[in-house]
Parts: structure tokens; sequence; C-alpha cells
């Protein structure tokens, strides 16, 4: 099992930025796909971001493409998003998350391990 630890959520304005980090424990880091979700209240769990094992690969939502940036130090045991101008849709809790195995990085019951969230809020 792995430990997952976000950070850097907050309140910032429409077009600003936050840069959100996830820390890792408990296992080997380099085995895991890591991903990001996010959820809003009163909707359903969805898919941000994943990143390969090697960090060779990413993945993206669509409505955040273009805007955010998923990377990770492995030598950290940690993955981030970069989030750039930020809309007030994409207030929402964002996840971590840790796959193991293998399957779609977008269904995130495919995901093994999961952070507590972190809140992100953007206003208009």
């Amino acid at each position: 099992q792995v430990q997952l630890v976000e950070s850097g959520g907050g309140l910032v304005q429409a077009g600003g930025s936050l840069r959100l980090s996830c820390a890792a424990s408990g296992q080997t880091f380099t085995d895991y796909i890591m991903g990001w979700f996010r959820q809003a209240p009163g909707k359903e769990r969805e898919f941000v971001a994943a990143i390969s094992r090697s960090a060779i690969r990413s993945f993206y939502a669509d409505s955040v493409k273009g805007r955010f940036t998923i990377s990770r130090d492995n030598a950290k045991n940690t993955v981030y998003l970069q989030m750039n101008s930020l809309k007030p849709e994409d207030t929402a809790v964002y996840y971590c998350a840790a796959l193991g195995d293998s399957g779609s990085v977008y269904y995130s019951g495919n995901y093994d391990d999961w952070g507590q969230g972190t809140q992100v809020t953007v206003s208009s």
C-alpha cells in the first residue's frame, strides 16, 4: 500500500496558478503510474492527468490540456500538478492516486491507493 499526502491547494483568482504536490511513501514509487483526479460538489470524481512510471508519457483530460502539467520526481517520491490559467470550473477537491497494475489510467477504479485530497477554489 502506498501512502499519499497532497498539498498546495488553496484559493486563487481566475487566471491564476497553483502547484499541487503529492508525496508518496510505503512502497517503491517507480512501480506506480500516478494520477490526479478531482471532485466538485455534487459531481462524480473525474480524471485530470496521469504520468507513467518513468515520466515519459503523460495523459490529460481535454478540459485541462494546455493549462495543466503533470510531472514527477522519482528521487523525491513526489508527483506534481502545475495548474495555470485556472477557471472557476476547476474548483474541486483534487486527489492524488497510485496505479500499480495495468489498466486504463482514465478510470478511477483502476487505482489502488488515494490521498486525502486538497481543496482548490478558483474565484471569478
